[in-house]
């Protein structure tokens, strides 16, 4: 019996499903759940979800300590375009800071291209006099005077938010703050983002459109913030809402409602951080990460038990897979390929024949055609069911009803007829689409990065990724395959194993050669007082970690290279290392170092935070033995094309040591693990499925 004194929650708000994790103190598992996604008020789906681990625990709100929470919802309303009105104001002369963007075209000779939707037109793009150099030395002070007519012009076009980037504020905020003083006794209810809060680095277009961003989905998510917190206090909880972050880390509440940007794409955040905690454990040192949901998949590279990481990422691409052609955005973020095929991805028939799925989803209202709520498009769902991948009476934990013959009539209607297939092979043409798609966004991340997936291992997990993990890893040429425990909630599991942390980025223009040892180790003072700040509020207690980088490059090149710092001030004596460390790889990117360059360093980034919890020790397992079956269905193979028998097995019923081979299905409460023919299982004393190829004449 587990005690339920010092509990955690975890709560990740998807696309289509709201996943839910109640841990007791020692992490230990003691409730998980799925309920659709309420798209009108998500609180609602996350409040049903809340309770009903709660009451499976014999769990109250008082015994929680921690409460961790992830949402989709910026992400939503930056790429469906449902935020604020939002106004700019630059520095004087600098109005088309938007409209000259990179002075390039992302696709050189398309005719027809689309440019960016980048939010805010010209007509809501204001200026303000008062000008800043590099430094930060005021060479023209504020035009205080023109405040007023600013203030009238942003009612006048009816700005609900403004996005105020001055040039060079990263070094000198004093005109930023000075302005919002002024602009919120004129218009106390405008919403004020600022540039230097946002994202204090150099490069004005970009962050420009990162203080866009962070006002646009601001009133939205403040909104929702506050209405979250309120609703749960009035159910019982008495312990702070943490939230989850697109780096990876957690941050307070307050924090988040003043820099929602940073919580984009926080939910597929936890994922990575859960594969990057399995791959410790494991001692994987590869990982490729596939967290498959019901409305988008996204993979993600970890080396060295850390995921891969960014400072910018691009928002709603006009052409999906072109960098440039998307609102980019300078935040710390776990970098990953997301792309739209998931459960409820739909699938149609082109003009030419070919079989297409996603990017659009039906989501959880009305859903798969099988989900019986409305929805008669088929879905990567439908044709799993058709293909018996899915035990009707077992899904979503026996709470949602399937239809197989809905299923089956959609997938006919649209794609079986228009190619001339019966409905199984429809659906098999749906998967092998899907699939491939998933395995091509992860061939193609890996040859961006540089990487080869083929010596990796995938970690699979979310409500579709068990089922589709080895039809993926087949294409993708991977031939070792984990499921985690819960996998199904696997994002909201990750929450739990983040650490409360808060980084910073910021721009102070230095070459090695002169570099100001004191002035910098004071600027990083700075920074640490306002990233423990947010850190404390979250983790009042406990050791804090501090690392320290610097982007370096060469004089005269455009995009720098990321330099571990020492973590304590710097000496005069760590110069002739940083030039070492940024020589060796600048050669390891490009080769060759260029000696008797002068290396200039434009950004340092600081990161503070707590302790991670300790790694679990999984026990030996000595002893192998064949797992027992507790029935058999018939699927359609997916490696012969023919109808076959797969013995079905419990997962909470396999021990450590327990093996068997394909094709099987193992079905636990939110999701079913597919083993294919051409793969073998086996389970490891942590409770871990490992799914690993047979030999060709092992099939």
């Amino acid at each position: 019996m587990h005690n339920t004194n010092g509990c955690r929650i975890a709560i990740d708000i998807g696309g289509t499903f709201t996943d839910t994790v109640l841990v007791d103190a020692a992490g230990h598992s003691l409730a998980t759940t799925k309920t659709p996604t309420t798209p009108e008020n998500p609180t609602l789906g996350a409040l049903e979800g809340a309770r009903r681990v709660l009451e499976e625990a014999g769990a109250h709100w008082h015994q929680i300590s921690g409460f961790i929470h992830g949402t989709t919802l910026a992400t939503n309303a930056l790429i469906e375009r449902r935020g604020a009105k939002v106004a700019t104001v630059t520095t004087e002369g600098f109005r088309d800071i938007l409209e000259i963007a990179y002075e390039r075209r992302y696709s050189q000779y398309d005719i027809d291209l689309v440019k960016p939707d980048l939010i805010v037109p010209r007509s809501r793009a204001f200026t303000i006099g008062g000008r800043m150099d590099a430094r930060g030395r005021e060479l023209q002070p504020l035009d205080e005077a023109g405040v007023a007519a600013l203030a009238v012009a942003l009612e006048r076009c009816g700005a609900e938010a403004v996005a105020v980037c001055l040039m060079h504020a990263y070094a000198n905020p004093a005109h930023e703050i000075r302005l919002r003083e002024m602009l919120s006794a004129a218009l106390p209810r405008l919403v004020i983002s600022l540039s230097h809060e946002v994202s204090p680095e150099a490069r004005e277009f970009d962050r420009l459109c990162t203080t866009i961003a962070n006002a646009y989905v601001l009133p939205q998510m403040a909104s929702y913030l506050a209405d979250f917190q309120a609703r749960f206090t009035a159910d019982g909880l008495v312990c702070p809402i943490l939230m989850m972050t697109a780096g990876g880390g957690m941050t307070t509440l307050e924090t988040a409602a003043r820099l929602p940007i940073r919580l984009v794409e926080s939910g597929p955040a936890g994922g990575a951080i859960l594969a990057a905690r399995i791959a410790a454990e494991t001692g994987a040192q590869e990982v490729l990460s596939f967290d498959m949901g019901g409305t988008t998949a996204k993979l993600c590279l970890i080396d060295g038990f850390r995921p891969q990481t960014a400072r910018r990422f691009e928002i709603a691409r006009a052409a999906r897979f072109i960098k440039g052609s998307g609102m980019p955005v300078r935040i710390p973020v776990i970098e990953m390929i997301e792309i739209g095929a998931g459960g409820g991805s739909i699938a149609h028939v082109d003009r030419l024949g070919r079989v297409q799925v996603g990017p659009e989803s039906a989501g959880s209202e009305p859903g798969p055609a099988c989900f019986a709520k409305g929805g008669t498009k088929p879905t990567v769902t439908d044709a799993d069911v058709l293909q018996g991948l899915i035990e009707p009476a077992r899904f979503a934990e026996g709470r949602l009803r399937i239809d197989e013959a809905a299923a089956e009539a959609a997938v006919a209607r649209d794609v079986g007829a228009p190619l001339g297939l019966d409905p199984a092979a429809a659906a098999r043409g749906i998967s092998e689409i899907v699939d491939e798609n998933m395995a091509g966004a992860g061939r193609m991340h890996a040859v961006e990065s540089g990487k080869d997936l083929g010596a990796r291992l995938m970690i699979a997990f979310g409500g579709n990724g068990p089922l589709h993990a080895t039809r993926v890893a087949r294409r993708a040429q991977v031939g070792r395959i984990l499921i985690p425990r819960d996998p199904g909630v696997g994002s909201a599991v990750g929450f739990l194993f983040a650490p409360v942390s808060f980084e910073i980025v910021r721009s102070r223009y230095e070459t090695l050669d002169t570099l100001n040892i004191a002035g910098l180790n004071a600027f990083f003072d700075a920074m640490i007082d306002e990233a423990r700040m947010v850190v404390r509020a979250g983790a009042p207690e406990g050791p804090l970690t501090i690392r320290r980088q610097a982007f370096m490059r060469y004089h005269g090149q455009g995009h720098e290279i990321e330099i571990a710092l020492p973590d304590r001030p710097l000496e005069a004596g760590d110069i002739a290392d940083l030039r070492r460390a940024f020589e060796a790889e600048y050669g390891r990117q490009f080769s060759r170092a260029v000696p008797g360059m002068t290396i200039e360093i434009l950004n340092w980034a600081l990161d503070v935070s707590s302790a991670a919890p300790a790694l679990r020790q999984y026990p030996l397992v000595e002893r192998r033995q064949a797992a027992r079956p507790v029935g058999q269905r018939r699927i359609l193979c997916d490696v012969t094309g023919d109808w076959r028998a797969a013995e079905v097995f419990e997962r909470a019923a396999l021990a450590p040591g327990d093996h068997l081979s394909g094709p099987a299905l193992i079905i636990e409460p939110q999701t079913t693990t597919f083993v294919s023919a051409d793969f073998g299982a086996q389970v490891d004393g942590g409770g871990n499925i490992w799914l690993t190829r047979k030999a060709e004449d092992a099939r």
